[in-house]
């Protein structure tokens, strides 16, 4: 597994994991625990990366939407990459 941060563009992941200590994240609170899942991103889920150009934010397709990310809770997000 790794974080979803680390994804070059075009490579599809699934979501293992959102890191979680006191039952939402490392760091997270909980409205922003809340808003990782309301906007798509849960165990199971299959992610292909469309833009990690650097130090901002990434954008990500999660089944027919795209979304933007901080990066910071991108790398509390464990993935497992899709073998071709």
């Amino acid at each position: 597994m790794s974080p979803l941060g680390l994804l070059s563009p075009g490579e599809k992941a699934e979501i293992m994991a959102i890191n979680t200590k006191k039952g939402c994240g490392l760091g997270i609170n909980k409205d922003q625990c809340g808003h990782i899942e309301d906007i798509g991103l849960r165990v199971g889920k299959t992610v292909e990366m469309l833009n990690n150009g650097g130090g901002g934010p990434i954008l990500l397709r999660v089944d027919e939407s795209r979304i933007a990310l901080a990066r910071g809770m991108a790398m509390r997000i464990m993935v497992e990459r899709e073998v071709l």
